[in-house]
C-alpha cells in the first residue's frame, strides 16, 4: 500500500467535525485555516448545494475530517441550505452519518443573534466546542465577553478565534485533542429542539448575555454615519446607479492597454508561426483554429478581471447587502423581495452560482421566479461578445466631455438585462396570482477596508476559472469547429472561401434561413451553435470562422476590423440585442433542472429566452435599417 493510500485510509477513519454557524460568522475562513489545500468540494446527493470537506492532523498527531456546513440561523429550517445543515447534524442524511464533534462558530460582535443556534444544537446532545470568532472586532467596539463564564453557562469548551487574520486555531486544536479519543454519540431526535419554544430560547439567550457580556455605551459610529447617506431613499439609489455606471466606464478605459498587449502578443505569435511554418493542415490548425479562436477570447481577460475587482471590493467593504435593501422597494414592485438581489448579483459573474444562491430565499414561489430570471443578468461570458461588437462599431470617443461612449453603451446593455428581468418577474408573479410579498430582513455587516489578500485570491480564482475554460472547453470547441470548418475542402473552381463548402458552412447556411430576418449571416449562425456550450465561445468561433474565410494567404490578425468591414451597423446592433436575452448555456439549464427538480422549467427558460432574443433582435434590426444604419 502506497503513502497516498495509507493517508486516505487514516483520514477515512478519522473523527468527523462539523463546522456550523450563522452566515457571515467566519466559519468558512476557519475551515480554510484548518484544512489549507487539503479539501474537496462536491455536492450533497440529489441537490446542488455545495459540500466542502477537508482534513488535517493536530499537533498531537490526531487526524480529523472537517465538514463546512451551509450557514444557518436555526435548525428549524426555512431554506434548502438550512435543511441540509439540520439533516447532517441530526444524522438524517443517508451516507453522511452524524458528526462526532460539532464546532459551532459564533460572531462575537453579535452574540445575541448567534446563541440561539448554539442552544438548539446543544439539545441534540452531541459533543461541542464553541468558537468565539471575531473577538478582535468585538473589543474594538467596546464589547467584552467573559469566555470562561460563557463556557460555564453553556457547559462546553469555549475558544477565542480571529479566523480571517489567523489566531486561536491552536487553542481549538488543543480543545479537540482534549476530547480524544472521540466516542461517537447518536444525536437526539429533532423533537428535542421543538420541545423548547422560541420565546424560551430567547429568554435563555438574554440571561446568558447579561452574565457574560458587557458593552460600552454606543455612539454614532462611522458605519452608521455612512448608512445615513447610502441608505437614504433618494440619495442611496443615485449613489448605486453612479457606482454601476463608473464600473462599466472603467471596464473599457482601464482595460485598453493590457488588452492591446495581449492582442499584440497573439498577433505576433500568429505572424511568427505563419512565417516559419509551411502551408498545411498543422499550420491552419495552430494559426487559424487555435490562435484565431482562443486568442480572440483571451484578449478580454483584463475587462473581466476589472469588473470582478469592483464587485469584490463592494462585497468586501460591506456595501452589497445595503444594495439589496436599496432595491427592495423596486423589486417589491415586481413581486420580489430585496433578498433576490444577491442571487441576481451573483449572476453577473455566472448564472450558475446565481441560480444556486436562490436557495436562500424562503418563499418557494419567489425562489422559482428568481431562478427563472437570474440568467437575464449579464454574465461575464457575454462581456467578450459585447466588448468585441462595441469596439468594432461604436467610435472610441467621449460624450458630455468625460464619458466614454463605448462604456455608456455597455452600461445600457447591462441595464437592459436588469429591466427585462424585472419585467419577466412581474409577468410571472401576475400569472401565478401571487400578491403577497415577504418583508426583507437581512443582517447588515459593518463597513471595513477591503482585505488585499481576499481581493487577490478572488481575482486569481476568477482568472484561473477563465483560463481553465479557455484551455479546456473553449480550446476543445475551437479545434472541433476548425475541423468542421476545414473539411471537406473547396471544389475546383470554387468562387467562395473554403469554409463556405465545409460541414460548418453547410450548417451555417441551413440556419441562415431562420436567422436571416434578424440580420444574421451564415458566419454568425456558425458561431451561435458552439456558443450554446459557453457564450464566450461565440467570439472564438467568429475568430476561427473569419480567419478561415480569408482568401489567398491573408489572415485576420485582428477580428475587430474584419467585423467592422463585414457587418452592417444594423446586424451589429441586432447581435447585441440577441445576447441581452440569449438562450442559456447547457450548464445553466442543467443546474436549473437540478435546483427546481423538474426538467420543464429548463425547457421553459430556454424557450422564453429564445423568443425574447429573437423578438428583440428582429425589432432592433429592422428599426436600425429604417433609420439607415
Amino acid at each position: 500500500m502506497g503513502v497516498t493510500e495509507k493517508v486516505a485510509q487514516v483520514v477515512s477513519h478519522a473523527p468527523m467535525i462539523a463546522l456550523l454557524g450563522n452566515p457571515n460568522c467566519g466559519k468558512t475562513a476557519l475551515f480554510n485555516r484548518l484544512t489549507g489545500a487539503r479539501q474537496k468540494v462536491a455536492n450533497y446527493a440529489g441537490v446542488t448545494i455545495e459540500r466542502k470537506e477537508g482534513h488535517f492532523v493536530s499537533p498531537a498527531g490526531h487526524p480529523y475530517r472537517v465538514l463546512d456546513l451551509p450557514g444557518a440561523y436555526s435548525l428549524t429550517a426555512q431554506t434548502p441550505d438550512e435543511a441540509i445543515t439540520r439533516d447532517v447534524v441530526a444524522g438524517l442524511r443517508a451516507g453522511d452519518g452524524s458528526p462526532d464533534v460539532v464546532v459551532c462558530v459564533v460572531d462575537a460582535t453579535n452574540l445575541r443573534l448567534n446563541l440561539r443556534l448554539v442552544l438548539e444544537i446543544q439539545r441534540l446532545g452531541l459533543p461541542m466546542v464553541l468558537c468565539l470568532n471575531m473577538v478582535d472586532m468585538a473589543r474594538k467596539r467596546g464589547i467584552e465577553i467573559d469566555a470562561a463564564k460563557l463556557a460555564q453557562e453553556l457547559h462546553m469548551t469555549v475558544v477565542e478565534t480571529v479566523a480571517v487574520q489567523g489566531g486561536g486555531e491552536k487553542s481549538l486544536l488543543r480543545a479537540l485533542d482534549d476530547m480524544w479519543p472521540v466516542v461517537p454519540v447518536k444525536p437526539k431526535a429533532l423533537a428535542a429542539i421543538d420541545a423548547v419554544s422560541v420565546e424560551e430560547t430567547q429568554r435563555e439567550v438574554r440571561r446568558i448575555l447579561a452574565l457574560v457580556s458587557k458593552e460600552a455605551a454606543r455612539t454614532d459610529d462611522l458605519s452608521e454615519k455612512i448608512d445615513n447617506v447610502v441608505l437614504h431613499p433618494v440619495v442611496g439609489p443615485a449613489i448605486l446607479a453612479v457606482l454601476m455606471f463608473l464600473i462599466f466606464q472603467a471596464v473599457f478605459t482601464w482595460a485598453a492597454v493590457p488588452m492591446e498587449m495581449i492582442s499584440g502578443g497573439v498577433e505576433s505569435l500568429g505572424a511568427l508561426l505563419g512565417t516559419y511554418m509551411g502551408e498545411g493542415v498543422l499550420r491552419s490548425l495552430l494559426v487559424e483554429g487555435i490562435l484565431g479562436g482562443v486568442g480572440s477570447v483571451l484578449v478580454f481577460l483584463p475587462q473581466i478581471l476589472i469588473l470582478f475587482f469592483f464587485i469584490l471590493v463592494l462585497e468586501d467593504v460591506g456595501y452589497l447587502p445595503r444594495a439589496a435593501f436599496l432595491l427592495d422597494r423596486l423589486m417589491g414592485g415586481v413581486g420580489l423581495s430585496g433578498r433576490a438581489f444577491i442571487p441576481l448579483l451573483s449572476s453577473f459573474a455566472c448564472a450558475i452560482p446565481g441560480v444556486m444562491a436562490a436557495r436562500t430565499i424562503q418563499n418557494p414561489r419567489d425562489r422559482l421566479v428568481t431562478i427563472m430570471i437570474a440568467p437575464l443578468m449579464t454574465c461575464s461570458a457575454r462581456l467578450p461578445v459585447y466588448a468585441l461588437v462595441i469596439a468594432a462599431f461604436i467610435p472610441e470617443r467621449e460624450v458630455w466631455g468625460t464619458v466614454s461612449l463605448q462604456g455608456l453603451i455597455l452600461f445600457v446593455l447591462y441595464f437592459a438585462g436588469i429591466i427585462s428581468a424585472m419585467a419577466v418577474a412581474w409577468v410571472m408573479k401576475r400569472a401565478a396570482g401571487t400578491k403577497t410579498q415577504q418583508a426583507l430582513m437581512m443582517e447588515l455587516p459593518r463597513y471595513h477596508w477591503p482585505h488585499l489578500r481576499n481581493l487577490a485570491i478572488g481575482l486569481w480564482e476568477r482568472a484561473k476559472i477563465f483560463l481553465m475554460r479557455v484551455g479546456t472547453v473553449i480550446l476543445t470547441l475551437m479545434v472541433l469547429l476548425w475541423a468542421l470548418s476545414s473539411f471537406p475542402g473547396a471544389p475546383e473552381g470554387a468562387t467562395h472561401p473554403p469554409i463556405y463548402y465545409s460541414i460548418a458552412g453547410m450548417l451555417g447556411r441551413a440556419l441562415e434561413v431562420v436567422f436571416a430576418p434578424i440580420g444574421f449571416g451564415w458566419e454568425i449562425c456558425i458561431a451561435l451553435v458552439p456558443g450554446m456550450a459557453a457564450r464566450e465561445v461565440a467570439v472564438g468561433a467568429l475568430g476561427t470562422v473569419y480567419a478561415l474565410s480569408q482568401t489567398g494567404d491573408e489572415l485576420a490578425t485582428s477580428l475587430t476590423p474584419v467585423l467592422a468591414a463585414s457587418w452592417s451597423m444594423a446586424t451589429a446592433l441586432s447581435l447585441l440585442a440577441w445576447y441581452v436575452f440569449a438562450p442559456q448555456c447547457l450548464s445553466t439549464l442543467s443546474v436549473v433542472r437540478r435546483e427546481t427538480g423538474k426538467s420543464r422549467y429548463a425547457f421553459i427558460m430556454a424557450g422564453y429566452m429564445f423568443a425574447l432574443a429573437y423578438g428583440a433582435s428582429f425589432i432592433t434590426y429592422h428599426t436600425a435599417r429604417l433609420l439607415g444604419a
